[in-house]
């Protein structure tokens, strides 16, 4: 591998993550740190660790010229953006090239297709993928004619936007009034545009996305699905591969149908092809495409045998994926739960605070994920996720069992935790059978 020194310009257990196979693939780390995470456990893990910053964000790890500049001085000659922060800035990919440093994902121009909802769509669209019914607004009055063709209810997001944020749904028309404006101002608060995009909801939809990977040889192929459909304000808590429940068809086509979008923009490197699956007709509709490693991935991982960090810097390093679709074995299930220092019985307020206790459980079938142990501190400034918790086993019934036991043993003192909760999810009936939705958890707490 020509990649010698890589630069993770992220934090928190992502950073761990691929610290972890930057050693076992002897690859240097180094990682760039706020002033509040200088004692963290992706500094300790790392060969280097370099301050970029304040602890505001805004000030270290979102400051694409700092970063750049960061790997520069320590010598790296590529740069992992890990999720989240700059991961889908196409700017940081291009600073990067304009710099010799090797970018881990796609090119910028592939990002800023993928990220932009209404360029993404027409992809879809000219490679013959269901979209759901919608279209770009820039005024209310444009909102209400496309209300008046397709009725309620329509989700409002932001044209630039991803990741769940600042979606809103409206019902009827007194909300649709009512939000247009409060999107509209997410929207250019966060993506710097006020662009929304309107589009049917559908009531009974499942969250399913397929992971693909692509390198700069012509091999695209996937590595089976997961579902996201366990979710509170449009964020994932508890995923799962592959999708359980899911007619073998409509598995397949959906596999299909995201090789085929990825082929059609170029794509290179790993990335999400995301779909809502409407429970009721089995129809399935292209959603988005997210151009980075995603969260839940260790259940990909879990499935297929595979590491997806190792992939990524294999394929951005110009080799070959090595593995042609039919070699792909997905075996058993997995499922992941994501831990967070936040307080459900106070409205999922964040916690932050220092670690005084971590413990989890030695099972068979179990990986945690995770940047915390006693003595760690769960700064106000950023997601306050803690540890993604993984079990993996023949079949699924096994996997929620163990997951069972896991979460049942699990110890955090210092910090409140959302691990009832997710202990009484995977108990419960519904989620047993597979028979939920993306509006399950929000119908649970109604």
């Amino acid at each position: 591998m020509s990649i010698d020194r890589l630069f993770v310009a992220n934090r928190g257990e992502i950073a761990v993550r691929i610290l972890r196979t930057c050693n076992e693939v002897g690859v240097t780390g180094v990682v760039g740190v706020s002033v509040v995470d200088r004692d963290s456990m992706a500094a300790e893990l790392a060969d280097r660790a370099v301050v970029l910053g304040p602890a505001q964000a805004s000030e270290s790890y979102l400051r694409v010229g700092t970063v750049v500049q960061a790997a520069l001085g320590t010598g790296c000659d590529a740069i992992h953006p890990g999720y989240g922060f700059l991961s889908e800035n196409p700017e940081l990919a291009e600073a990067a090239a304009d710099n010799d440093l090797c970018f881990v994902g796609p090119p910028a121009e592939v990002i800023r297709l993928a990220g932009d909802k209404l360029r993404a769509r027409s992809v879809a669209v000219d490679a013959e993928l269901p979209v759901v019914p919608g279209r770009e607004v820039l005024t209310f009055q444009e909102a209400e004619a496309f209300v008046a063709e397709t009725g309620f209810p329509v989700l409002l997001k932001a044209a630039a936007g991803g990741g769940g944020r600042g979606i809103k749904l409206a019902g009827d028309m007194p909300q649709l009034r009512a939000r247009f404006g409060v999107a509209q101002a997410e929207a250019e608060s966060a993506f710097g545009h006020r662009r929304l995009y309107v589009e049917r909801f559908i009531r009974a939809a499942r969250h399913v996305e397929v992971q693909i990977a692509a390198d700069e040889h012509g091999t695209v192929l996937h590595l089976g699905e997961r579902d996201c459909s366990t979710q509170r304000r449009y964020q994932k808590v508890i995923e799962e591969a592959p999708a359980p429940a899911l007619d073998p068809a409509v598995r397949d086509a959906l596999r299909d149908a995201a090789v085929a979008f990825a082929r059609a923009i170029g794509y290179r490197n790993l990335g999400t092809v995301e779909f809502i699956v409407d429970v009721e007709t089995s129809s399935f509709y292209f959603l988005e495409m997210n151009c980075r490693i995603q969260v839940e991935h260790p259940v990909t991982e879990a499935v297929c045998g595979l590491d997806l960090v190792a992939l990524q810097l294999r394929i951005a390093d110009g080799e070959p994926i090595g593995l042609a679709q039919g070699e792909v074995r997905l075996t058993g299930h997995a499922v992941e739960c994501r831990l967070v220092a936040e307080d459900p019985a106070s409205n999922f307020a964040p916690s932050p605070g220092r670690v005084e206790r971590f413990d989890v459980p030695d099972l068979d079938g179990l990986r945690v994920d995770t940047h915390c142990r006693a003595g760690t501190l769960i700064p106000p400034y950023y997601d306050a996720l803690m540890a993604k918790v993984i079990t993996h086993a023949a079949d699924r019934d096994g996997a929620l069992a163990t997951m069972r036991e896991t979460l049942d043993n699990i110890v955090v003192e210092g910090v409140e935790t959302n691990r009832e909760l997710l202990a009484r999810l995977v108990g419960e009936d519904r989620f047993v059978r597979a028979d939920i939705t993306t509006t399950w958890l929000e119908e649970l707490f109604a």
